[in-house]
């Protein structure tokens, strides 16, 4: 249990150019910091003095096709657009808009990219705050938005000198129930409690957490545990990845008689609306009892064409695919089959 913190700023930084000693910096301006306090540095100001910034022009085209050539370099995949809006994975596995990239706090003519390797940040700071003889911990942030939710907050992109969780697994609450999946991402949580007294427009790029117990620790992990793996991120693909892997999966539906379906009931609401999306006019919903004894289906569509030419029959088979996919989308599982005039979809439920 932690009785109380304060949350301080560090004012007085100044301007922070390539090759600066943020250490020196901070110490000149916080004489006051004490063992086990947290530093909350602004990734800003860590990229500045590691040089890592882009020289843009200062308007026109020209700097949107400059931006436009450096979100590209620093981005490992796109993760979602919409309108001006493109939200991306860095090098690093962060998901942020436009890789992080800021053109704020900085003169026109250059960019701000984020630190190389966050991190190692944290640690070469947290190490020449040591020379100095301070043991604090340090956590590097910038501001995210979130999914599911609006506004933006600050999380820890690298850290020092500080356990990046704090792990309840196995410990029973008060009423007796023993937590298996607790674990509070702290150094996100005082990120965002330094955003507090840092401010967007302050010129107060360093927070100081004091009060908070579990600091000193040399070789904790850093910030980058918190980035969840692909294979247990349920929300891992963005909006064209999972549009593109539905349409994969749309092409490679089950098909012929020897298809087996799982046997669960079938939502009606669902097969109509997937009907209203293809607007398949020429469909007749048959009774379970029809399907195909043992194949598992629990319902049963006949399609028909009025148009028994070729092109018709072609037509047909093209808009039964189209229904399937759409069904598919209803977890409805389909099998094809033909019959005597038309074509005869199996349903089961996933």
């Amino acid at each position: 249990m932690i009785d109380g913190l304060e949350i301080l700023p560090v004012r007085g930084i100044g301007d922070v150019v390539a090759g600066d000693d943020l250490a020196e910096l901070i110490t000149t301006a916080a004489p006051w910091l004490a063992d086990g306090d947290v530093l909350v540095v602004t990734s800003k100001i860590v990229s500045k003095a590691e040089g890592r910034l882009v020289e843009v022009p200062a308007d026109g085209p020209e700097r949107d096709a400059a931006r436009a050539a450096a979100l590209e370099s620093e981005t490992a995949r796109v993760v979602a657009r919409r309108g001006p809006t493109t939200i991306v994975q860095t090098h690093h596995g962060f998901v942020m808009a436009a890789a992080g990239i800021d053109a704020s706090n900085v003169d026109k003519t250059h960019l701000v990219l984020l630190p190389a390797d966050p991190d190692a940040s944290a640690r070469h700071l947290r190490d020449a705050l040591r020379e100095r003889g301070l043991d604090v911990g340090v956590i590097v942030s910038d501001t995210m938005g979130r999914a599911w939710r609006n506004g933006l907050t600050d999380v820890a992109l690298g850290a020092a000198g500080i356990e990046p969780f704090r792990d309840h697994r196995g410990e029973t609450d008060p009423y007796g129930n023993q937590l298996e999946i607790t674990q509070m991402a702290v150094i996100d949580e005082l990120a965002a409690a330094g955003e507090l007294v840092k401010g967007k427009i302050d010129a107060v790029p360093v927070a100081v957490v004091r009060g908070y117990p579990r600091t000193g620790i040399r070789d904790a992990e850093g910030a980058r545990v918190l980035l969840r793996e692909a294979a247990t991120d349920m929300f891992s693909l963005g909006t064209t990845e999972a549009r593109a892997a539905g349409l994969r999966d749309a092409a490679q539906l089950p098909d012929g008689p020897k298809a087996a379906l799982p046997g669960n009931p079938v939502d009606p609401a669902a097969v109509e609306r997937a009907l209203t999306a293809v607007d398949f006019a020429h469909a007749t919903v048959l009774q379970p009892a029809e399907a195909i004894a043992g194949s598992g289906a629990t319902a049963a569509l006949h399609l028909s064409t009025r148009d028994a030419s070729p092109a018709g029959w072609m037509r047909l088979g093209a808009d039964a695919h189209r229904l399937r996919a759409a069904l598919a989308a209803e977890g409805v599982i389909t099998l094809s089959l033909p019959h005597e005039d038309g074509i005869r979809l199996d349903l089961s439920g996933a």
